[in-house]
């Protein structure tokens, strides 16, 4: 089954991606999976401290992958597939499509207004050596505008 992967974190960026890959998910048949990412923590702390932190940074991530998660379903569209994984983003995301050939594309938001993010920088520069096509989505895109043929 094709399958569209999106990041998912708090931002506008995310959330507008989300949207256009249940969209597209919905017209192909697809499915959508969610990779919420559990950057690493730059301090070091005493053990007890770190964990807890650790924990916290995870439980947040899953909350927020699962709250979009529940958004697409109330909105008609299937349960997406859900993951959350500790590490780098683009790390994470290589190793996640190499682990999961169904995958048909990446799902990236970007802003409307400056810079580029640190994925859609990064995985646009690798682009031609990606293992599918990047979906870049603008942030001025509004969900009554994807057709069957987009």
């Amino acid at each position: 089954m094709r399958a569209y992967l999106v990041i998912m974190d708090e931002t506008d960026e995310a959330r507008t991606a989300l949207r256009f890959a249940a969209d597209r998910a919905a017209i192909t048949g697809g499915a959508v999976h969610i990779i919420a990412l559990v950057e690493p923590q730059s301090f070091s702390a005493f053990g007890a401290v770190q964990a807890t932190i650790e924990q916290e940074a995870r439980d947040r991530a899953e909350a927020v992958a699962t709250s979009a998660a529940g958004a697409l379903i109330a909105a008609g569209g299937r349960a997406p597939s859900i993951t959350v994984c500790a590490g780098e983003g683009h790390v994470v995301v290589r190793e996640y499509l190499e682990a999961h050939p169904e995958i048909a594309a990446l799902v990236l938001g970007a802003a409307k207004e400056g810079p580029p993010g640190p994925l859609v920088s990064h995985f646009s520069n690798y682009a031609g050596a990606m293992p599918c096509p990047i979906y870049i989505v603008p942030g001025a895109w509004q969900p009554a505008t994807i057709t069957a043929t987009d």
